[in-house]
């Protein structure tokens, strides 16, 4: 039977203060009631015997009932652009379905909301209605059916985020939420309708009340997940990286060799996902390596792929010096060869080795898991810097990733 449940907030007795409009005045009474009773996910538990679970994270906070009128249609837009469609299949892979909303998609998505905020106990008729959006969504790629080996849903799978809530790049981001009741909390407090202790109580009843909405999604999402694999990324300190699950899900065979580099090398969790998930989604079907003997260092083609997209383009990780280099490292880390792992990396960095071999040796943690778009422009920093003058802080390192990365010192 399929299940379905809106997850929402918890009540605190702030509640009845932030929703009285005699004391507060009506507009902002309502954008507070809108952001205490809109559902933060729309959950699906084993929505077809292809899937296991599907949540679609929600943005609320913002008054639906004007993003389903027409004329607000670049709102309804600006407001998609912060929804995210999670979905975990049978093989417990994990796939960020967001580019498949279309403003079709968001403008039915919202329709079908607005009813969940008329009728708050739904029966299972109106969660039907809103499963029929998510695989109207999904049919539109000839997503619906999985196939063995290469397919359009491997482009959708999970990349960048992670599970952990407040975590850097977590799946949770709060930026983007709830902006008109901020907004409105923000315009009393400047207006005097409420003052400084009042404001600080909110703000604090919204990080508990988030912190555990956030939680329970994060659990929920874990439970389908393959728990092997996420033993192994607890183990190699990678945290819940859902690039890198994705990345020893793929390959079971050589899941111990991939959490070996990855114990070795946590700071380059981000790019292994983002360069190397791919290459295992394109050429699924090729023989596996078994030996090193089969990895030509001097190999000067590019693996072959169909096509390029533009993003990866943009962001230079499709030219053949990146996809030559991408394969020879997938092929090392899954033959189990440290030496040209380490190798690999630094022909594909153009770095010196021993860049490479004192992070793999030192592991510092300090410097966390930038982006794989940074990472590139810190290891050049590391190779000007003198052995003695290394990072040995917290936060030493940031001031080296600012100026590394200068996005970073703001």
């Amino acid at each position: 039977m399929r299940e379905f449940e809106a997850l929402r907030v918890d009540r605190y007795p702030i509640d009845d203060e932030l929703c009285d409009a005699g004391t507060l005045g009506p507009e902002f009474a309502h954008l507070a009631g809108v952001y205490c009773a809109s559902p933060r996910a729309l959950v699906f538990r084993n929505p077809s015997s292809e899937w296991r679970l599907f949540t679609v994270l929600l943005p609320l906070g913002s008054r639906l009932s004007l993003m389903s009128n027409p004329i607000f249609a670049q709102l309804a837009r600006a407001w998609g652009l912060n929804v995210r469609f999670v979905g975990v299949d049978r093989d417990r892979l994990i796939y960020d379905f967001r580019t498949l909303l279309t403003d079709r998609t968001l403008a039915l998505l919202i329709d079908w909301l607005s009813g969940i905020d008329q009728r708050p106990s739904l029966h299972q008729r109106d969660a039907a209605a809103g499963l029929d959006v998510l695989f109207a969504a999904l049919a539109g790629e000839m997503l619906t059916v999985l196939e063995r080996g290469p397919a359009a849903r491997f482009h959708h799978l999970e990349l960048r985020h992670r599970l952990e809530p407040e975590a850097g790049a977590t799946l949770f981001e709060r930026g983007t939420r709830y902006p008109d009741f901020l907004h409105g909390l923000r315009g009393a407090l400047r207006d005097g309708i409420i003052d400084v202790e009042f404001y600080g109580r909110v703000l604090r009843s919204v990080d508990l009340r988030e912190t555990v909405v956030e939680q329970r999604i994060a659990a929920i999402l874990e439970a389908c997940l393959d728990p092997v694999t996420l033993a192994k990324l607890a183990r190699c300190g990678a945290g819940q990286h859902l690039g890198c699950y994705n990345w020893l899900r793929l390959a079971p065979r050589h899941a111990a060799a991939r959490a070996h580099v990855l114990t070795a090398l946590p700071a380059f969790a981000g790019f292994f996902a983002d360069a190397l998930v791919p290459l295992d989604t394109w050429d699924a079907d090729e023989p596996e390596t078994s030996s090193w003997a089969d990895l030509d260092l001097d190999e000067e083609r590019a693996p072959a792929r169909s096509g390029y997209d533009l993003p990866r383009l943009v962001a230079r990780r499709d030219h053949a010096h990146s996809q030559r280099w991408a394969a020879v490292l997938r092929r090392a880390v899954d033959a189990g060869q440290d030496r040209y792992v380490i190798e690999a990396l630094a022909q594909r960095f153009a770095v010196d080795a021993n860049v490479i071999r004192r992070l793999w040796h030192d592991r510092p943690i300090e410097l966390a898991q930038p982006p794989a778009w940074q990472l590139a422009q810190i290891l050049r920093t590391l190779a000007s810097t003198q052995p003695g003058d290394w990072p040995e802080s917290e936060r030493q390192w940031r001031t080296l990733v600012a100026q590394a990365v200068p996005a970073e010192a703001g």
